[in-house]
């Protein structure tokens, strides 16, 4: 049997390479992408069909895409979005800038992609779409305004699309991880280090002082945390299932809060946001 393409976005660390190795050993045909040319070498080195995939720029997007249906005879039989990053900050201490840089990756690259593969699907006449969210698309943190706003975006994207497909054989599914082993806050601290860092004066200096101590120098191996692998196991019954989920919660504080989302008031929410911050 032709084994099952898909093109998986982010994949120089974390979910992405994880999802990657996991698929391809699995049998399936990974195309698997990255921003930089250095990572994108580096795939190829592990016997990865990689391509620069740089999800913030569209010439980037139309080109990968190109390189791919070359490659399968026009042919896609998956897209896992997962290419994303964390701005960290308060609203008030934000810049259009920062915001505008936050949705371009998090949010208007993965729509993009999406209705750029949407096509080869409908002629094909099959197709899996699967969105990496967040459980912060869920239910949000203070100081990560940005972040909450891009999941939140990407949700109701989703599951507009998921509406809008309806009896297209093309599904949609989104997974919402909570804490995951992967690079995030490394990533997150040198954004930020580079953005709300350079700011002279905030009100919010003692919450910046007390993130920088407490969780960018956190490290994610908890018991709660859980491995990257984690995420693929939904996205493997997401691609395989003849009837995959609208969600899947990844991990018992994604769970728990998808669950209190639902029965409790915002005020009673947000109280217990506050204690276990």
């Amino acid at each position: 049997m032709k084994a099952k393409s898909i093109l998986i976005t982010g994949c120089s660390s974390g979910i992405g390479l994880c999802a990657a190795t996991i698929l391809k050993d699995r049998g399936y045909r990974v195309f698997a992408t990255a921003r930089k040319e250095s990572d994108v070498a580096r795939l190829k080195s592990q016997g990865f069909e990689s391509i620069k995939l740089d999800i913030s720029d569209s010439a980037s997007i139309k080109s990968a895409v190109d390189s791919i249906l070359q490659l399968t005879n026009g042919t896609l039989d998956a897209l896992f979005n997962n290419a994303g990053y964390l701005q960290a900050g308060a609203i008030e201490d934000l810049t259009r800038n920062m915001e505008r840089a936050q949705f371009e990756t998090n949010v208007f690259g993965p729509m993009e992609l999406t209705r750029t593969v949407l096509p080869v699907m409908r002629k094909q006449g099959h197709g899996r779409i699967i969105q990496n969210s967040s459980i912060l698309g869920i239910i949000t943190m203070p100081y990560y305004g940005a972040y909450n706003a891009s999941k939140f975006a990407l949700e109701g994207f989703s599951n507009t699309l998921r509406q809008e497909l309806y009896g297209s054989n093309i599904h949609i599914a989104i997974i919402n991880p909570g804490p995951i082993v992967t690079h995030l806050r490394e990533n997150a601290e040198q954004q930020y280090q580079q953005t709300i860092k350079q700011i002279p004066s905030s009100p919010f200096q003692k919450v910046y002082e007390q993130m920088e101590q407490v969780y960018f120098k956190r490290k994610e191996k908890t018991r709660i945390a859980k491995g990257p692998e984690a995420v693929v196991k939904p996205l493997i019954h997401a691609l395989e299932s003849a009837r995959p989920q609208a969600h899947y919660y990844v991990g018992a504080p994604a769970s728990v809060f998808a669950f209190l989302r639902r029965i409790l008031p915002d005020c009673a929410l947000d109280w217990v946001i506050r204690k276990i911050r």
